[in-house]
């Protein structure tokens, strides 16, 4: 049975997937610092367009001219993402009005509406710390974790996918190390697109035309990098560069080779559907990280990789609420019951 708010959950689901892609659009379209201050732009909650807002944005800020298309890409993003922390307000507030509720979650949207509070944190600090790479990397990766937690609400709503408690305890494992292997794989990705390293390598399966191209890994994964200069474009030089996108391809070729055990262990299980589903992703994701570096990162790509690596993070968040074990008293239910009847409840 559908719990109340579950349509809500929905759709501020879609919504934080929407609002990861125009994250995704606005850091690759070199948008990230079209409205030099925040949460407005140059002091409005709008791109100046008059002339009199003009000389106003001109006079407060000499050193950021204004950049309509970049303004608009940045206020766009922060409109939706906006909208999308007062849906999570609203199923906080409704979350805590209904806590004496059977089977109503509660700490998952108070969890939330925290995410959501530092991510509205870390996307000032975006802009007041002129794209600091570890700020924009831990920026994307708290929108990945409010989708992900929306989605894993939108599930514990729903009533649907019932535990299954005849699984082994293995494959609950690899699941989860597989989820781990997935957000850091995420965390990887925010790092290359945050220090410009994704098109280091324009040539596969070699990098420069080696297998192991020079490259600098000290200061690629240098976290203590200077807050100060101005990050939109990258300060890192090409070893660097180099290092921190090969690294990202490594990590995709383990969390390929763990993807794929985790999908014949699911078929074998009698999942059949979970795997196909994870192979799709695992295959739509591969294709778009294969087709930047052949294509030279075209925009429309790049934003689909983005959208990839969500996807394919909310396949493993399927694909671990529908392993998770039954709770004790369920169990306990269970194993009272006659074999026959037991084995039909599982």
């Amino acid at each position: 049975m559908r719990k109340p708010g579950f349509r809500i959950a929905l759709f501020a689901t879609a919504l934080a997937l929407v609002v990861v892609l125009l994250g995704a659009y606005t850091r690759l379209t070199h948008a990230g610092l079209g409205c030099p201050d925040w949460p407005g732009c140059y002091g409005f909650i709008h791109v100046p367009k008059t002339e009199t807002q003009l000389a106003h944005a001109e006079a407060r800020f000499p050193d950021a001219p204004v950049e309509a298309q970049k303004g608009w890409n940045e206020m766009i993003h922060r409109y939706f993402a906006g909208s999308l922390g007062l849906l999570i307000l609203g199923l906080a507030v409704h979350a805590l009005r209904q806590r004496g509720r059977a089977e109503q979650p509660l700490k998952l949207p108070v969890l939330l509406l925290g995410v959501v509070i530092a991510q509205a944190a870390f996307g000032m600090w975006t802009v007041t710390l002129k794209l600091w790479p570890q700020v924009v990397t831990a920026h994307l990766l708290g929108g990945f974790t409010t989708l992900a937690l929306l989605f894993l609400l939108t599930l514990r709503l729903s009533g649907a996918f019932a535990p299954l408690p005849a699984l082994s305890a293995r494959l609950r494992l690899l699941a989860g190390a597989a989820l781990a292997l997935v957000i850091g794989q995420i965390a990887l990705g925010g790092w290359v697109s945050s220090n410009y390293a994704a098109v280091a390598c324009i040539d596969l399966p070699t990098c420069h035309g080696a297998w192991w191209p020079p490259m600098d890994f000290a200061n690629g994964f240098h976290l203590s990098q200077h807050i100060g200069p101005n990050y939109l474009g990258g300060q890192l030089d090409s070893d660097a560069r180099t290092a921190i996108h090969f690294t990202h391809r490594l990590g995709a070729l383990l969390v390929s080779g763990v993807l794929l055990l985790l999908a014949w262990r699911l078929r074998a299980a009698g999942l059949g559907r979970l795997a196909a589903l994870l192979l799709l992703a695992l295959a739509a994701q591969v294709s778009l990280g294969v087709s930047n570096v052949l294509l030279h990162l075209p925009l429309p790509v790049a934003v689909a990789h983005n959208g990839g690596g969500a996807g394919l993070l909310l396949v493993l968040v399927l694909v671990n609420y529908r392993l998770r074990p039954l709770p004790l008293a369920a169990q306990s239910r269970v194993t009272a019951l006659p074999d026959g009847l037991a084995a039909s409840q599982q």
